[in-house]
């Protein structure tokens, strides 16, 4: 009988591991819940820093931003790729990229941002390679889900901004290699900001980086740091677009064509907050004098892609779409 019993409870502990280990099932994206904004919900993307300074268009808008959502998956990790249906965490990640980082489209696009099983901060850190890169296959699986569900169901030919941070600019790279380059899909790209990972010229083969702030059907990122770091090999050869001015040479831009940054209470649009110049790969920025000083104890504002260029990645935006029709009446006559 205690044979029995051994067996038994020998069978459901295994059972257990193996269930608290297992990739949680993928999101149907025919449910709304299954993504933190959609043109037609109410969400964080929808939300104004300053409701007196700007206006949310999406109502209006004639442009779609597909927007893939940096890691917020961290802390301990029960499996190597989150669960969509956990509220907390989609929680989390509403609160913080969503509102600070995908509301920046909401002046001139319709935004389009998918839950999906994101895998853990530790992929990028692990020695399990294995893991690590299976954990990352099954993000993008979801992400290229969503995005083919996007297509058939709401894009209606639509142009399109691709835009991401951090381990959604991981998947964008791979989105835009797989839909968009050398593509028919390309005709549709307004433009591409994926930020916080090192992008390269050779990760595509026919969308170049963006040299100007009116080039069109190119690609856009740029990496964050306090003014003289040097950060490891990583970043070599990696695109750095200066986000106040738009060049990817080392043009300086000033304090005063930063056009706002937004602080971490979503409450205050601060103009002239940083300067930006390019450095092997990376955005140098002098330390911003922002209450508190957060800034100042780090050297990498992984965190503050967006929110430092905020006002000017918006009218960027509007400007690159702006651009992206003229180009297109004057290709027609």
């Amino acid at each position: 009988m205690w044979r029995i019993l051994l067996f038994l409870c020998f069978s459901v502990t295994t059972v257990v591991a193996a269930q608290q280990g297992k990739t949680p099932p993928p999101p149907d994206y025919a449910d709304t819940k299954n993504w933190a904004a959609l043109p037609e919900k109410t969400d964080f993307a929808d939300l104004l820093p300053d409701s007196t300074l700007l206006h949310n268009g999406e109502d209006t808008a004639h442009v779609d931003v597909f927007f893939i959502h940096p890691t917020t998956y961290k802390g301990k990790r029960k499996t190597w790729n989150a669960d969509v249906k956990n509220p907390k965490l989609n929680q989390k990640t509403d609160e913080t990229t969503i509102m600070h980082q995908a509301s920046v489209f909401n002046g001139s696009c319709r935004i389009y941002a998918p839950r999906y099983r994101q895998a853990h901060i530790r992929v990028y850190y692990t020695k399990n390679k294995h893991k690590a890169i299976a954990a990352l296959d099954t993000a993008y699986a979801d992400v290229e889900r969503a995005f083919e569900y996007y297509l058939n169901h709401y894009n209606q030919g639509r142009p399109i901004i691709i835009a991401s941070h951090s381990q959604g600019s991981t998947h964008a790279k791979r989105l835009l290699q797989e839909f968009f380059d050398g593509k028919p899909l390309y005709n549709q790209l307004v433009v591409a900001y994926i930020a916080g990972m090192p992008i390269r010229k050779t990760d595509f083969t026919n969308i170049e980086p963006c040299a100007n702030p009116s080039q069109t059907g190119c690609f856009n990122s740029w990496n964050t740091w306090v003014w003289g770091a040097k950060p490891k090999k990583i970043f070599q050869n990696a695109i750095a677009t200066n986000p106040l001015n738009w060049t990817i040479d080392s043009t300086y831009a000033d304090i005063t064509e930063n056009e706002g940054s937004l602080l971490g209470n979503f409450k205050n649009i601060v103009p002239q907050l940083t300067d930006a110049q390019t450095y092997r790969g990376i955005v140098w920025v002098h330390r911003p004098p922002v209450k508190g000083r957060f800034l100042f104890l780090i050297k990498n504002y992984h965190v503050a892609d967006y929110n430092l260029f905020y006002m000017n990645i918006r009218h960027n935006a509007t400007h690159r779409i702006g651009q992206f029709f003229n180009n297109k009446h004057t290709t027609k006559h």
